[in-house]
């Protein structure tokens, strides 16, 4: 007889039905076992301090605290915890929410409770599982998404690089013959463009992606 302790799954759905129906499809594996329901994010993390869980199915879309946010909180608090989201859904966005909040796997509600089973597994492993719908909606908004600076014109690169070697704002002005206020307006839209808050950062994606 085995010793090896099962692992603890924690369910997240709003919906009673789905829950019971995710019971029913996990009771029939002795290695898993599941402790606990929430049917809210805040719920969900509450429980995960009582209940102790290994893995947990989270829904994505319910009231109080969806699951993207119950993941990243989850996550920065138990990192321990591994999440799979769970849904109805394949909506880009959805799937982009979840794995940047640190969900390990993403799959479809119709998944067969073989696979689901093998997911909760592999999770517990530390390896991911990723619906094949879900990973080409992640493939396509990576193929949608340039890098950043593509947008950059010819004149604000030339600021940026001058930015790269620590130059102020003045001193841009004097080299590229520009007065003080284009300069600003230059530096203000290389901050857009690149999605950052201030020169330090800009200076950072600049060099990380090459642009100079």
């Amino acid at each position: 007889m085995s010793t090896v302790s099962p692992i603890r799954v924690l369910l997240v759905d709003d919906h009673l039905m789905v829950r019971d129906g995710l019971k029913t499809f996990l009771s029939i594996f002795e290695d898993i076992q599941v402790v606990g329901e929430a049917s809210d994010g805040q719920e969900a993390l509450r429980l995960c301090a009582e209940a102790a869980p290994d893995v947990i199915l989270m829904d994505l879309i319910m009231p109080e605290m969806d699951g993207p946010a119950a993941t990243a909180h989850i996550r920065e608090e138990f990192p321990e915890i591994q999440v799979i989201a769970l849904t109805s859904f394949d909506d880009r966005d959805l799937v982009q929410r979840a794995i940047q909040a640190g969900a390990i796997g993403y799959l479809l509600k119709d998944v067969h409770p073989d696979r689901l089973a093998q997911a909760i597994r592999d999770a517990h492993d530390g390896r991911s599982t990723v619906d094949p719908t879900a990973a080409q909606a992640l493939l396509r908004a990576a193929q949608q998404q340039p890098s950043p600076g593509q947008d950059l014109t010819k004149r604000e690169r030339e600021v940026l690089a001058l930015l790269v070697q620590g130059k102020r704002n003045k001193e841009i002005g004097l080299e590229l013959t520009i007065s003080a206020a284009t300069v600003r307006l230059h530096v203000s839209n290389i901050l857009s463009k690149l999605q950052v808050g201030n020169r330090t950062e800009a200076v950072s994606v600049a060099l990380q992606h090459e642009l100079v």
